[in-house]
């Protein structure tokens, strides 16, 4: 009987897990292959149901995270780690997704021991080294060790062949989050129509360069638009303590706004449903918003997805209480603005990213068997 590839995919947080699971489950119904998945408990309170949501428990799970822990000393410890268990399982190929601590972590020891790597959502670029950190710096890292890049759309494949990236290593995929999303989508069905006749608005906020001023020029945006009368604005509070804080002392209690835990996938898809404008300085809503025909404002003034905002439909508005405030009155009062961000077209996937990885990763083992 021929060999399987022995396949290990690590997480670490929550958008890691949503974005891995397609293709988790797809390579557990590969023949050829034998996946394995191990956590790093980076989001030791989001991880589990996570993943839960799409029928996935870890096989090893290292929590690693501790309480106030920076990512410097998390990234030391999980990097030790991972080490000691690539050199005891010895897998083929190890996976990742995206540009987090325990992405850059799982990188390194695959390099330090000579370990194939495979990076999921590999290319994306800001072209600032300080905007978003770590991530960014993390994204131009993780390249210089991955074996196989799989990029979500034409442009991350070119940032990745300027930085001298073997073209026959990069594939151009489409993004895993489309695939969960799109499953979650249909799933669900499609919303119920308000009753009350306010339209809803969908804020997330949560990234390290958001933490402070910008941060409170936020919730000073959304409190005005929740003055309104006419909305209902939903903002699931990231638990990070430089989140949660100031967003509950500047917005507890306002009539208008609901602060709620962190939504599981279905119930962050439905949201995202129902929602007239969505408000986030998250990557995976970037995307995920125009395959549901959302318009997104970016809480940014840089992005490393600019496929949305050169398609019209995203936005960057950055972190200026007035201009928050500009740009969604004008998609909540003007119907032909609104319609012509509410496409419902993505550049960043068609739901068949896993299928394309699984086919890559195929190619890959037959070739060195």
């Amino acid at each position: 009987m021929q060999r399987r590839c022995r396949i290990l995919a690590v997480v670490g947080t929550r958008p890691e897990a949503i974005k891995m699971a397609p293709l988790v489950a797809a390579l557990q119904g590969a023949a050829w292959a034998s996946v394995r998945l191990l956590t790093t408990g980076q989001h030791r309170e989001l991880l589990a149901g996570a993943l839960a949501d799409f029928g996935l428990a870890p096989d090893a799970d290292l929590a690693l995270m501790q309480h106030g822990q920076s990512h410097e000393a998390f990234d030391a410890t999980a990097t030790a780690a991972l080490r000691s268990v690539f050199a005891t399982e010895r897998p083929d190929v190890v996976l990742a997704q995206g540009d987090t601590t325990t992405v850059a972590a799982t990188a390194r020891a695959c390099g330090e021991l000579g370990v194939a790597f495979g990076h999921v959502e590999a290319g994306l670029r800001s072209g600032d080294l300080t905007r978003p950190y770590p991530e960014e710096r993390n994204r131009v890292y993780v390249a210089t060790v991955a074996s196989l890049h799989f990029a979500p759309t034409p442009g991350a494949r070119d940032h990745l062949l300027r930085e001298g990236v073997d073209p026959a290593a990069v594939h151009v995929t489409g993004n895993t989050g489309i695939d969960a999303l799109l499953a979650t989508a249909a799933r669900l069905g499609p919303p119920s129509p308000r009753r009350d006749g306010r339209r809803s608005v969908l804020v997330t906020a949560h990234r390290r360069e958001s933490f402070g001023a910008p941060l409170a020029a936020i919730c000073v945006a959304v409190r005005a638009l929740a003055d309104r009368g006419d909305v209902e604005i939903t903002w699931p509070v990231h638990p990070n303590p430089q989140v949660r804080e100031p967003v509950q002392r500047e917005l507890a209690g306002v009539l208008g706004v609901r602060l709620v835990a962190p939504l599981g996938h279905a119930d962050m898809v439905a949201a995202m449903q129902q929602a007239h404008v969505i408000l986030t300085d998250s990557g995976g809503v970037q995307e995920e918003a125009p395959s549901l025909g959302k318009p997104v404002l970016v809480l940014r003034d840089v992005t490393e997805r600019p496929e949305g905002i050169a398609a019209g439909v995203a936005r960057l508005v950055g972190t200026d209480a007035a201009r928050i405030v500009a740009e969604a009155a004008r998609l909540l009062d003007d119907p032909v603005a609104h319609a012509a961000m509410a496409r419902g077209a993505s550049p960043y996937g068609d739901g068949r990213a896993a299928a394309r990885i699984v086919a890559a990763l195929q190619a890959w083992f037959a070739a060195r068997e």
